[in-house]
């Protein structure tokens, strides 16, 4: 089948490569896609926001198949205009996809229908909200109820930064425009998080490897919040037990809700966990792979990737054959653009790619450009470099050898990605 993939990003990137190993791809057509995508396929310069532009696309390329990396267009009603249109797409209606689109109707959906969360309350009234705050100090968490670019959550650990994020939120400097509208303020869970994706077809669902994310720009988990620095899989945290506890206290609950709301969920659930001294409980909820978690869990995968999106488009994925087991770790470092998250500055040449990749790593492309021949950088989130191994340690040493290989002015990045999981390891 001739399939679309819609989306420029790593993620993106690392699904094109993994639908492009596939024995039921015939060819591969990438919107926009990126300068690493070009050699998998080819890349039309649409954005993902146009929508009916994307359609239009996937009538003149006669795609067959259609793959929604980013959340935007997904919470815009993408895959809707598709199915209207009788285009096979991947990926949650806007119903469905409001789980991540609004972090209020999300709350309440876990409160409906029992699924562990941390206790909250949603505003839209700056002074109700710093009411609440009086009565119930920091530390405390504030959210952007919209999408807010993985950077909407702020973790308050004194009054004054608390009642700082909700002025900036829903005063008058409105940091995050319509996201931060509708605020939820919950409480501050104690406990280590991990990432499970669960490949849904309303019903139906199959995980793909746990894995633990970066958030924190710096070493030590200090800085502000990015869109994620570096992620290993799987999450020696996310033990059997704990995995088992997720899929029945949480996964099945959530799909049989939206089931009951009307909005059955078909695609990838990404759900944020907090393991606490309780049990697991829901952070957040994505409508899509993470990014950069699918840069490593979609390598990890023991089947045909493509077989199972499009099984489970269907309805099917009970008639998917079990993937062949995969031990294997892999892990991922972020390099970024000085500034980053903050303002940074663009193209920088780029080079070493290639002898990054000839160690053994793979090198997915976030935020690059090709100009005059001359790769460049064209975003704050600028490569992905993946590594993996028999042991987390071996991914880690693979994904960091291929990192010091490859340069651009301005480039940083975590030097301590998996250290978390290491330590378990060694337990």
């Amino acid at each position: 089948m001739k399939v679309l993939v819609i989306g420029g990003g790593g993620r993106e990137h690392a699904i094109a490569a993994a639908v492009k190993k596939s024995p039921l791809c015939s060819g591969l057509v990438c919107a926009p896609g990126n300068p690493g995508m070009v050699s998998l396929g080819k890349c039309a310069d649409i954005p993902v926001s146009d929508i009916s532009a994307l359609a239009d696309l996937a009538f003149a390329e006669q795609v067959d198949f259609t793959i929604v990396g980013p959340e935007i267009p997904l919470v815009a009603g993408i895959v809707d205009e598709f199915k209207k249109r009788g285009l096979r797409v991947f990926g949650p209606t806007a119903a469905a996809a409001a789980l991540e689109g609004s972090k209020a109707f999300s709350k309440d959906i876990m409160k409906k229908y029992g699924v562990p969360t941390a206790a909250y309350e949603t505003f839209t009234d700056l002074a109700d909200a710093k009411a609440y705050l009086k009565a119930h100090p920091a530390p405390i968490v504030i959210k952007a109820s919209g999408l807010a670019a993985g950077k909407g959550a702020v973790v308050c650990m004194t009054d004054a930064e608390a009642e700082k994020t909700v002025e900036e939120m829903l005063g008058d400097k409105a940091v995050f425009g319509e996201s931060g509208k509708t605020v939820v303020i919950e409480e501050f869970m104690v406990g280590e998080e991990a990432s499970i994706f669960a490949v849904c077809d309303g019903k139906d669902y199959v995980l793909l490897s746990s894995a633990q994310d970066h958030k924190r720009v710096f070493d030590g988990d200090e800085g502000p919040n990015t869109g994620g620095m570096g992620a290993y899989s799987p999450a020696p945290l996310v033990t059997e037990a704990l995995l088992e506890t997720v899929k029945k206290t949480i996964i099945e609950p959530t799909l049989s809700g939206m089931r009951a709301e009307g909005a059955p969920y078909t695609g990838v659930l990404y759900v944020g966990i907090m393991a606490t001294a309780a049990g697991p409980k829901v952070v957040e909820y994505n409508c899509r792979l993470g990014d950069p978690e699918c840069q490593i869990v979609l390598p990890l995968y023991g089947g045909d990737v493509l077989r199972l999106f499009d099984l489970a488009e269907q309805g099917k994925l009970s008639e998917l054959p079990a993937p062949h087991a995969r031990a294997q770790s892999a892990a991922i470092v972020v390099l970024a653009s000085k500034g980053y998250p903050g303002d940074y500055e663009k193209g920088k040449e780029i080079t070493g790619i290639d002898k990054a990749e000839a160690l053994g790593a793979q090198v997915f492309h976030a935020g690059t450009v090709l100009k005059d021949g001359k790769l460049l950088s064209a975003g704050g989130r600028v490569l992905g470099v993946v590594g993996t191994g028999a042991t987390l340690q071996e991914a880690l040493d693979l994904a960091y050898a291929g990192c010091e290989q490859i340069h651009f002015d301005g480039v940083f990045y975590r030097r301590d990605i998996g250290q978390k999981g290491l330590k378990r390891c060694l337990k």
